[in-house]
């Protein structure tokens, strides 16, 4: 509703209890809200807030009733007119007009302007003057409710709002039963105010007891109400000033001039007034809109969550063992009770989102031309996902009155309140592999049983792995230098001679404690040849130190390329060191006192300790050549004398690998993978003999832990089988028998997923 628009009516009625309203002839309801920003309306802006019902309203209003309902009746209506301003010629025949109204346009004087016509004119009497309306009586029924006062739980109907109007639309059929029920519901729950008015004129033979004796303005549509603008009564050198003066207040609110140019019209501000453009109280209301159907959309949430679908659906859930989100996600969509109030919830979303748009594209249309934007955020739907993760919170982690958000991939609460008391015991996981069979009666977050092929040990599934006792007798990985991660680094920075492994320097282009020209790919080779020399021992390397000596003012810095060959074989079998990659540890350089030389020293430690036979090292120069230099080859005698070569020489005085080394039992092993190896050829059960399934499967998972360090995503690459090849000496086809086998036993007998690893011989 315009309101600018009632108050040019409210100026110019004589009448102190107006109300602007619909009216018929039949019983008609109203029903009108009231709000905080109540009073700005009709404030200072004529007779009307001095009428007899907006003054009722208001005190009702201030009591805490909050909602207005009026059911009404008219009669004795009829037509009156303002003769005065039909007269064609107002010139010789002036209207009668105020003395007051006379004095004021006086003191417009000749050249007024917009504020003077404000102030002096329109403030006072208005922009329209009367022409024709419709006067009668009017019979009504005016309730005022509380709604908060209301008792919604009680189960007697008549208590709520719906049963109420439903009386009051009773009152003209009805007036005696219906106003003793009002009654008694007035004085038994103290929320609503009823209130009966007869007002009209004298004459009414059929209405004697009347209130108040006065005519009443109707407004039906078959009654309108016909206006006509104030200027017609200035003289004609003030019509246009007076009509632009009106249209500034009314449209600009009195705070600047209202121009059109171009079939665009805009308010040009007053200095007093830079944001008269802005509708800011009716932004404001509509941000209060756009607040309460957010909190109606949170609402709607609550009320799926309260309701007896949802509940139930809670109940049925299991709560002997862990259930997944995919688990969640099967019995939900398997409720057909609960899908149908779902199916509801998401209809009602829809129609508030459609009206929170609407509300939205017209807050953003009233802010064009305001200096700060508005800020508002849509509400977004939750998706079935977080529905079914809001599902899995409700079981989790809902204790002791606190409330959390689960968080499947850590089975965990995350608590709002910041305290670890929502969390609930978390039971187990049933499933196969390593998952529990059945959850523990005792402590519902630890296992019961297990699958076939695992063994319970302190509540939780393990593999029924062949003892360690056994596993040391092909391969032994504990040893006495099996240090502590500390331990380690220690003795490491110390180089202790306990971690010497002795190894066979090769190279055809570099010479141990020669200067030699890096500019050039230079390789060298450090080996064990185990396959000859030490062929009961599998080796581990742990770190890597080399010391590099350089000539004085020499801006070379090298760069070190490392391969690693396992268990021997060709150099396309072995694997290149990612250093600083997926957490892989970098050279680390130090200086030695008083000399041109550094320690480069790689510390692998035992979380990327490796099997290795033979490591290759590829040096090459990130020095910057001198233009002198650049077409030279690299090769030949290295000449110190001169001084431009000399500085970007180098020499490598010492290079030692640190490790130790597993005995190895190859012809225990060899059997062992021969009675596999027959087995499958033979089309016998490959798994008839599970101690030695068991016992090949650890070996080959503790071997290929040791592997090199993979891209996420990338598979691990595969040494078991460089193992089988270079030191057992199985061919390709045996290799692929014997991985196939225990690859079927533990995904067929253990239940296991199949871990796929990358062919690296």
């Amino acid at each position: 509703m315009n309101w600018r628009f009632i108050e040019v009516i409210c100026f110019l009625f004589i009448w102190d209890h107006i109300t602007v309203q619909s009216s018929r002839q039949d019983p008609l309801a109203t029903e009108q809200h009231v709000t905080k920003q109540y009073d700005w309306l009709i404030s200072d802006r004529g007779p009307f807030h001095h009428s007899r019902s907006y003054l009722s309203f208001v005190e009702r209003f201030r009591q805490g009733f909050t909602t207005r309902y009026k059911i009404y009746r008219e009669f004795a209506r009829w037509k009156v007119r303002n003769t005065a301003i039909e007269r064609r010629d107002l010139m010789r025949n002036p209207v009668p007009l105020m003395p007051e109204f006379q004095h004021s346009v006086r003191l417009l004087g000749r050249r007024p302007t917009t504020q003077q016509f404000i102030d002096t004119i329109i403030k006072k009497y208005g922009t329209h003057i009367l022409i024709s309306a419709t006067l009668g009586g009017e019979e009504a029924l005016t309730m005022y409710l509380a709604k908060n006062k209301l008792d919604r739980k009680l189960v007697n109907a008549t208590q709520n709002v719906e049963a109420l109007h439903q009386l009051a639309s009773s009152y003209f059929i009805d007036r005696d039963g219906t106003m003793r029920k009002l009654h008694e519901i007035q004085i038994s729950t103290n929320a609503i105010k009823v209130t009966e008015t007869r007002t009209g004129p004298l004459g009414c033979s059929s209405y004697d007891n009347l209130d108040s004796v006065s005519s009443i303005l109707l407004q039906s549509p078959e009654s309108k109400i016909n206006l006509q603008g104030l200027q017609v009564i200035f003289p004609e050198y003030l019509q246009e000033k007076f009509v632009q003066s009106a249209l500034s207040y009314i449209m600009c609110n009195g705070e600047g001039e209202y121009v059109c140019s171009n079939n665009h019209c805009i308010c040009q501000c007053a200095d007093d007034y830079p944001q008269c453009n802005c509708p800011i109280t009716d932004i404001q209301i509509m941000e209060n809109s756009l607040l309460g159907m957010s909190e109606s959309w949170a609402s709607s949430y609550k009320d799926f969550e309260n309701s007896d679908e949802f509940k139930s659906f809670l109940k049925r859930l299991p709560s002997t063992h862990f259930l997944p989100i995919s688990s969640v996600h099967l019995l939900w969509g398997s409720d057909w009770d609960l899908q149908a109030r779902y199916r509801l919830l998401q209809s009602s979303l829809e129609i508030q989102r459609l009206k929170i748009q609407r509300t939205a594209r017209k807050l953003f249309g009233l802010s064009i031309r305001c200096h700060h934007n508005p800020n508002h955020q849509m509400p977004r739907e939750r998706s079935v996902m977080q529905w079914l993760n809001r599902v899995q919170s409700f079981l989790y982690c809902n204790e002791n009155g606190f409330w959390g958000t689960f968080l499947e991939s850590q089975r965990t609460c995350v608590c709002h309140t910041g305290v670890t008391l929502c969390q609930r015991p978390i039971p187990c996981v049933i499933g196969g592999n390593n998952s529990c069979a059945m959850c523990s009666l005792a402590n519902i977050s630890q296992c019961g049983s297990c699958n076939k092929g695992y063994k319970l040990y302190r509540g939780r599934c393990e593999p029924q792995n062949v003892d360690s006792e056994r596993s040391e007798q092909f391969i032994s990985f504990e040893t006495d230098l099996d240090f502590q991660d500390l331990e380690l680094k220690y003795l490491l920075q110390k180089m202790d001679s306990r971690l010497y492994i002795h190894t066979t320097f090769i190279s055809n282009e570099i010479r141990l404690e020669t200067f030699f020209d890096p500019r050039w790919r230079k390789r060298m080779s450090l080996t064990l040849k185990s396959n000859k020399n030490r062929m009961d021992y599998l080796h581990m390397i742990i770190g890597l130190s080399m010391k590099i000596c350089q000539m004085r003012n020499s801006s070379i810095d090298p760069m070190f390329f490392v391969y690693v060959n396992p268990f021997s074989g060709s150099h396309s079998e072995g694997w290149s060191m990612p250093f600083g990659e997926h957490g892989y540890p970098r050279w680390e350089k130090v200086r030695l006192q008083n000399s041109q030389c550094f320690n480069w020293t790689l510390l692998l430690g035992n979380r990327w300790k490796t099997f290795f036979e033979t490591v290759h090292i590829y040096l090459r120069s990130r020095a910057k050549i001198p233009t002198g230099l650049r077409n030279d080859t690299g090769q030949g005698p290295v000449d110190l004398g001169d001084p431009n070569k000399r500085q970007i020489y180098i020499k490598i005085s010492d290079i030692q690998v640190f490790g130790y080394s597993l005995r190895f039992n190859a012809d225990l092993l060899r059997s062992a993978v021969q009675q596999v190896n027959q087995s499958y050829t033979q089309g016998n059960q490959f798994y008839s003999s599970s101690s030695v399934m068991l016992l090949l499967l650890d070996i080959r998972d503790r071997i290929n832990r040791l592997a090199p360090p993979s891209a996420p995503g990338k598979p691990q690459l595969d040494l078991f089988s460089c193992m089988l090849k270079h030191r057992l000496k199985l061919n390709n086809s045996e290799m692929i028998r014997v991985n196939h086998a225990l690859d079927m036993y533990s995904t067929e007998i253990l239940k296991q997923s199949d871990h796929l690893t990358a062919k690296l011989c």
